[in-house]
């Protein structure tokens, strides 16, 4: 297994050399970087991209022997706001520009909510808002694969791809080995099938375990019949599933810690590379 964590979890917003040093004090050697949560001083919205600019953190991360897992660019591409809904497509395609030269393995997303303030809505379940997500991620996917880059896709129990069945639907559709699996087995958990939480993750894995190519995780606790985060190994999330298969099927896969904090994230890491090789 490689592990690593959320760029913005390790340390709050400042200037690139100050973010990137924190991160290699903490000896952390794999991120997720969305740059505008991180980096001050730059603009990172549609239209200030630049080769030189990327060059620049390119070699900042580089010197310093950090890694990107995932460039997140986590947009609503089901914004029912038309104009909003492209400017958010403008944005995910620049953002492979920037991947590419960083040597990022892929540019990650979820499949947003049929809702421009992003509240969870019944409509966000719909035929209408899943073809809607088609025409958005073909859009991404066709200058992904003239880039030569990776679209990393997650799904989450209330976005538009909601379930297992969803996500395999969505591979077949989008038809394009540019697209792959950014896997969070706790976002498919929901109150209604948390009880039967091994055989969702199951029946994710076997649907289309063949393209998870990135893990993020995390735990969960029960709170008004809702589930809510909670530090890995403190909550009621059953690892032994998808280490299982991870084991079995993705040799050196990456695995994102989310919401972690640099005190506990080694001991974590422990905690979960210990199940790793009992399973």
């Amino acid at each position: 297994m490689n592990y690593g964590m959320r760029c913005h979890d390790i340390c709050g917003k400042g200037t690139l050399a100050q973010v990137l040093d924190t991160v290699k004090a903490n000896r952390i050697d794999q991120i997720q970087l969305a740059m505008g949560k991180s980096i001050a001083g730059f603009d990172f919205s549609y239209g200030h991209y630049s080769p030189g600019l990327a060059h620049m953190i390119a070699k900042e991360l580089k010197k310093r022997g950090i890694h990107i897992a995932v460039l997140g660019c986590y947009i609503n591409p089901t914004n029912p706001d038309e104009t909003k809904r492209q400017a958010e497509v403008a944005k995910f395609i620049e953002h492979l520009k920037y991947a590419k030269i960083l040597g990022a393995d892929m540019v990650g997303t979820e499949t947003g909510r049929y809702s421009e303030d992003f509240r969870v809505v019944p409509e966000t379940y719909t035929e209408e808002n899943y073809q809607l997500l088609l025409k958005s991620m073909r859009e991404m996917v066709d200058a992904a694969e003239k880039l030569g880059m990776t679209v990393g896709v997650e799904a989450v129990h209330d976005h538009t791809l909601c379930s297992p069945e969803r996500m395999r639907r969505f591979l077949d559709d989008i038809h394009s080995p540019n697209v792959e699996v950014i896997m969070d087995p706790v976002n498919l958990i929901s109150a209604a099938n948390y009880l039967e939480q091994d055989g969702v993750i199951d029946r994710a894995w076997e649907l289309y375990g063949d393209r998870v190519t990135m893990l993020h995780i995390k735990d969960f606790r029960m709170v008004d019949g809702q589930p809510e985060f909670e530090h890995v190994g403190d909550g009621l999330f059953h690892y032994r599933p998808i280490l299982r298969h991870l084991k079995r099927d993705k040799p050196y896969v990456t695995m994102l810690l989310e919401n972690s904090h640099p005190d506990r994230y080694h001991s974590d890491v422990a905690y979960l590379q210990k199940i790793y090789e009992e399973v």
